[in-house]
């Protein structure tokens, strides 16, 4: 009763003063918006539900002819569970040979860093000379709305990139990789047909969080460290499904 006190006064207010059966779809999509506005999905998800289960109430236990109107096609459309999406994850084998394969300094560095690093595109895009500081990078203005968060690469390309750095910046301000958004991709999808793949630059974050997730890595650091996600149900989505050669070799390292 407490749980379903909030909507229905809130649809007493709104509807009390007129018999229910007369209630449109039209008023309760118009109600249900206003309702939950700047609620997340999962929210919205329930208001919906208990105002759904309140008509069937009524229904089944006062007037069986009265028709649910938020049983519409288009009401639970919008406000249906969302599938998460589950990306294929390409193999740690092949993205290697994709890095390994990639001969210009600049390109290969873009890379790692989405690889290694978990950076998007953007970030990596935005880097500049003196966002450096050894295996950690700062990162200016991030999605996430604060004003820095830090990134953590493996030394061998922290080496590596600070070397390329200081042959192309002139000052601490100059980014370190001075070229656009769809330069950069067109680069990453053609670094994956050398190798026959389909690679877009999202599928090398996701890579970085999967193979440290199947390294044993808790998925808190991969989240808060590695992603840099506000929240875990986030960090899951980006794991990718198991593949038959991974399973295998999961198992085999357990039993064999």
């Amino acid at each position: 009763m407490r749980a379903y006190r909030a909507i229905i006064e809130r649809f007493i207010q709104e509807f009390g003063d007129g018999p229910v059966d007369q209630v449109t779809p039209e008023q309760i999509l118009t109600y249900l918006n206003r309702l939950t506005e700047g609620n997340k999905p999962y929210t919205k998800r329930i208001r919906y539900s208990q105002l759904s289960s309140f008509f069937n109430f009524v229904r089944n236990n006062i007037d069986p002819e009265l028709l649910n109107p938020c049983d519409r096609p288009m009401i639970r459309k919008l406000y249906r569970e969302r599938v998460p999406l589950r990306w294929k994850i390409i193999e740690k084998e092949t993205i290697d040979e994709i890095i390994f394969r990639t001969t210009k300094v600049r390109n290969r560095l873009i890379l790692e860093l989405m690889a290694r690093g978990g950076m998007r595109i953007g970030e990596v895009l935005k880097l500049r000379l003196g966002d450096l500081q050894g295996r950690k990078l700062v990162l200016r203005e991030p999605k996430s709305g604060k004003e820095y968060e830090f990134v953590f690469i493996p030394q061998k390309v922290a080496d590596r990139l600070r070397e390329y750095a200081l042959q192309v910046c002139n000052d601490p301000s100059d980014r370190i990789f001075p070229i656009s958004y769809e330069a950069a991709r067109m680069m990453v999808i053609k670094s994956g047909k050398l190798v026959g793949v389909k690679l877009r630059p999202h599928d090398l974050r996701r890579h970085s969080a999967t193979f440290a997730s199947r390294s044993g890595v808790p998925i808190e650091i991969i989240s808060k460290v590695i992603l840099r996600h506000a929240n875990l149900s986030t960090t899951q989505r980006y794991l990718g499904t198991i593949s038959d050669v991974e399973a295998i070799r999961w198992i085999e390292n357990i039993y064999g």
